[in-house]
């Protein structure tokens, strides 16, 4: 079926006019749907990947609770502008929220968030203060939704002892030969991955609380009014439970780093502590009401955590012959694992002073 077929099946206002590819998204097919009426909105269609989600129905129940409550929260505080605020799902002609086509690919529609734009990157503290914005300001939205927990979309997302098992065993097998040439890159990861099971222990016994969190912290997943001002978070597919440190880590990943994440000069490398500041401030300015103790006191193990993971998720792709990751050439794994242990370096150089910072916003 094609985009305009699909969008006959959504309870829409107004005249289709036109269906055009929108956005640069890896994961799901995006277009944006225009309608002819002045007074009717726009929309986002999407497929949603169900290689990657394979419980949709589940996927939409999580997204549909999320966002009805933070529109409730919002209504209760007298905010104005609400559809700009928040995604707003929207329904098929079965009342589902959700369409399955007769290939079985799964489709869904949100409202169009008019006059909003993202940035790929942070480039300056006000960017980075207005991203911590963002998400602490989601956390503290969900904070408090009722009900049982969200379902896990993707099982062991962050389950760093999960990663860690999964890396030893494919050293242990170096299926593709390739483990001579990276052996110190995995001595260096292997002889820390006692350090970084610290987080799921923790939960474990109990020392910190579960909580929903985003775990896709870029920036470019925050939507910006025309000042430049937060207006949501979007991108709400792997909201599921956590630890709030996730998302500092990953914000903190992709955010401040001086280089690329592929980059394969590693002088370039490094993190950026301006902008590392930025988020924190701006992330604990919402959150530090509703955090425990223990919890702030993870935010900046938080980005070293999730820089290792994903060194060892990239090695262990390597040592695996590139079956997970796209890759644009037979080193592009080492190349982004090793971009990812020099940033983790520069963490771990730079650790005393992360700690200051997150305690001096506390």
């Amino acid at each position: 079926m094609t985009p305009e077929q699909i969008s006959n099946q959504f309870s829409i206002d107004g005249t289709v006019a036109t269906i055009k590819p929108f956005g640069n998204g890896l994961i799901n097919t995006t277009y944006k749907v225009r309608t002819s009426e002045n007074d009717s909105p726009n929309y986002l269609l999407q497929i949603v990947n169900h290689h990657i989600f394979k419980n949709v129905p589940e996927l939409t129940r999580n997204i549909e609770r999320v966002t009805s409550h933070i529109r409730e929260k919002l209504e209760a505080q007298g905010a104005h502008d609400i559809d700009r605020r928040v995604l707003t799902p929207v329904k098929t002609n079965n009342g589902e929220g959700f369409y399955k086509d007769d290939g079985g690919n799964y489709w869904r529609m949100f409202l169009f968030i008019e006059g909003a734009h993202s940035y790929d990157q942070l480039t300056n503290i006000k960017q980075a203060e207005a991203g911590g914005r963002a998400f602490g300001q989601f956390q503290k939205l969900v904070s408090d939704l009722p009900g049982e927990p969200l379902y896990p979309v993707i099982p062991g997302f962050h389950d760093t002892e999960m990663r860690i098992k999964n890396f030893n065993e494919r050293v242990n097998e170096n299926p593709v030969g390739r483990l001579e040439e990276v052996q110190q890159d995995v001595n260096f990861l292997l002889e820390r991955s006692d350090e970084y099971k610290k987080i799921i222990q923790m939960g474990r016994e109990g020392k910190i609380p579960q909580r929903i969190v985003h775990q896709d912290t870029k920036f470019n997943n925050v939507l910006l009014d025309e000042n430049d001002e937060v207006l949501c978070v979007i991108d709400l597919d792997t909201v599921m439970p956590g630890y709030v440190c996730y998302d500092i880590g990953d914000a903190i990943r992709n955010g401040a780093n001086t280089g690329k994440e592929d980059d394969p000069n590693l002088d370039n490398v490094g993190i950026n502590m301006e902008l590392f500041e930025g988020f924190i401030k701006g992330f604990l300015q919402e959150t530090n009401g509703i955090l425990t103790r223990e919890e702030k006191e993870t935010l900046a193990f938080g980005a070293k955590l999730l820089t290792y993971e994903q060194a060892v998720r990239f090695m262990d792709d390597f040592l695996d012959g590139d079956k997970y990751y796209k890759t644009d050439s037979v080193k592009h794994n080492l190349i982004r694992a090793r971009a990812q242990i020099k940033l983790l370096k520069s963490m771990e150089e730079n650790f005393d002073r992360m700690e200051e910072i997150v305690s001096r916003y506390v």
